[in-house]
Parts: C-alpha cells; sequence; structure tokens
C-alpha cells in the first residue's frame, strides 16, 4: 500500500537517521502517527503548513504491507479526498516493522519556491 506522509526537517532528519527505514517516536503532544494516503494532500500539508512554520516541508513516500496496514482504518479527515490512517503511537514501531522498502522524499518546498507557486 503507498502511502505519502508531509514532514518537516526535524522529522525528516530522524528518518534519515533510521536509514530511510522508520518514523521516529511521537511526541507526547502527538497520540497518533497519520500517514495519508493521497500525494496532492500531503504536499498541500507540506507546502501550505510545513514551510510556514519552519521554512521547508517535504513530502514523502513509502510502502506498506497492505495485510498489515488493513487494520487501521481510513480515515476521512474534512473532505472527500483527505484520507489518513490513524496508527496509535504505541503501535508505531510495529507499522515500522511492515515498511516495505525505503521511505523516500518526492517533493521539496521551501519558502520561496512556494511564494512562486503562489503566484501563478
Amino acid at each position: 500500500m503507498t502511502s505519502w506522509r508531509p514532514t518537516g526537517p526535524k522529522e525528516l532528519a530522524l528518518v534519515s537517521a533510521s536509514g530511510w527505514r522508520a518514523w521516529p517516536p511521537r511526541l507526547p503532544e502527538q497520540p497518533i502517527f497519520y500517514p495519508v494516503l493521497n500525494e496532492d494532500y500531503a504536499t498541500r500539508i507540506a507546502r501550505d503548513w510545513s514551510v510556514p512554520a519552519s521554512g521547508v516541508g517535504y513530502v514523502t513516500r513509502f510502502e506498506v504491507n497492505a495485510t498489515f496496514a488493513a487494520r487501521y482504518p481510513v480515515q476521512q479527515a474534512d473532505g472527500r479526498t483527505i484520507l489518513e490512517l490513524w496508527v496509535p503511537t504505541e503501535e508505531l514501531h510495529e507499522f515500522n516493522r511492515h515498511i516495505v522498502g525505503l521511505i523516500e522524499v518526492v517533493h521539496e518546498f521551501r519558502q520561496q519556491s512556494a511564494d512562486a507557486e503562489a503566484s501563478r
């Protein structure tokens, strides 16, 4: 199952430190890990939220064993195409064990590129 994750530079550095194989533990105020099921949605979050918050936003793509991922019902978050999996923090280690291959960066947005794209 292909999933995407919008992320900022701190989280991406931790993914890199894992050898591009795992997502880092959540912070105490983050009770769930939410990979998204649509590249466009991940792009909007990375560009529109991560860039203003940290100056750069990334969209990552990764594969998860579909049989394992099916234990997490698809959540519709505010729109027909805004689909996520909600993985409880305490299950993230097991979720990571079911990532197939490497996590890869597929898009990068920086303040100037986001501004240029918005002016088109």
